[in-house]
């Protein structure tokens, strides 16, 4: 026949043992007391006498941390809660000694009042003793419990303050990326209205993908390419045969986790900074590639160059976003950096640590439209 013990049980077992090791600690030490002193009695006896007094404290300790946590010693009213436990420490001890002699009037020829008298002596001071070592459990465990209460609690603000920053960044980049396209469109409205017309279905579509299906913090990178297409056809009405576009993603990282959002205002920025400034063409490259564990994403183009330094312009907000979404994100483990490109251009690369999202599968297939040169 097996016997099935729960937690409970099992916890009532092990204190039951914990006390019987400290009964059993006491009696080898008064055994050898004893016969140091030419003193001997049976050992039954000697580990009875030392059952009485520890169980008797075994059944007490729940009120002493019962104790402990109505009347705790708080910094500001210590001295309160040291006067309160200095009597309960005293009223706690002598009912132990109470308890501990009727208990050993069963088994002793003698009176209470002796066994009490017995008790008080030999085992008052031992009684205090084991009092504030109970309390002082109780309060350091309380005290534990109250530092990782605590450090939950900041994590959980800091979660909270995270999550709050980046939606602070995603709603500034979101109508600063809607408010400049269809800035774009209104100078399309006089020369061209069929494309106008185009960049505006191009556009309720990527909203509505976004809207609707991208509204985490993080999405996979097939999503994320999806929707910089969308972006990527927008600018090809509005520049035409000027724009080209081609991307270069290896198939396996399709699947990596990347923020959502995070290749548009950097393909904004190219465009803005290159073909919006200057004339001729301008290709928008975007790669993807494994370094290690991390995954490095570049978004290149041809026709632009990096401001110096004090020159007016700058990077706008899309790049300033972007570096305070990494940071929030994932804190000094990823980065973006602006570099030269030879002959010409700029290149703007991101590194992230690579993370396959769990849903993967159930991620839309991703399809190239553009043209290539």
């Amino acid at each position: 026949m097996k016997i099935r013990l729960g937690h409970t049980q099992i916890d009532v077992l092990r204190y039951l043992l914990l006390w019987l090791a400290v009964a059993f600690a006491f009696t080898l030490q008064k055994v050898l007391s004893h016969s140091l002193q030419g003193q001997s009695f049976p050992f039954e006896v000697y580990l009875r006498w030392s059952m009485i007094q520890w169980f008797t404290w075994a059944a007490l300790a729940p009120l002493v941390f019962t104790l402990g946590e109505r009347y705790p010693l708080q910094p500001e009213r210590r001295l309160a809660g040291l006067g309160v436990q200095l009597m309960a420490s005293v009223g706690v001890t002598a009912l132990a000694m109470v308890v501990g002699a009727l208990v050993s009037t069963w088994f002793e020829p003698s009176s209470f009042g002796e066994q009490l008298w017995y008790f008080i002596a030999q085992h008052f001071a031992m009684g205090l003793l084991t009092y504030w070592a109970l309390f002082a459990i109780q309060q350091a465990l309380h005290f534990q419990q109250e530092k990782v209460r605590r450090e939950v609690e900041a994590s959980r603000m800091a979660t909270e303050l995270a999550q709050s920053r980046l939606l602070a960044l995603k709603s500034q980049l979101q109508p600063h990326f809607l408010f400049n396209t269809l800035h774009a469109i209104i100078t399309l409205l006089d020369e061209d209205k069929a494309s106008a017309e185009d960049m505006l279905l191009r556009l309720s579509e990527l909203l509505r993908a976004f809207l609707e299906d991208y509204d985490g913090q993080e999405i996979s990178l097939r999503q994320e390419l999806e929707l910089i297409e969308l972006y990527l056809g927008i600018q090809r009405t509005r520049f035409k045969d000027r724009l080209h576009s081609r991307i270069y993603v290896a198939p396996e990282l399709l699947d990596g986790a990347v923020p959502s959002l995070i290749l548009q205002p950097l393909v904004e920025n190219a465009l803005r900074h290159g073909i919006g400034r200057n004339l001729g063409e301008d290709t928008i490259e975007i790669e993807g590639r494994r370094d290690g564990d991390m995954l490095c994403i570049e978004v290149r183009n041809q026709n632009s160059t990096l401001q110096q330094p004090g020159a007016p312009g700058g990077h706008g907000i899309g790049l300033s976003n972007t570096r305070l979404r990494l940071r929030e994100l994932y804190g000094d483990a990823a980065e973006v950096r602006l570099d030269l490109l030879w002959p010409q251009g700029v290149a703007c690369r991101v590194r992230l640590p690579l993370r396959m999202l769990d849903d993967a599968d159930d991620a839309p297939e991703f399809v190239v439209h553009g043209s290539a040169t």
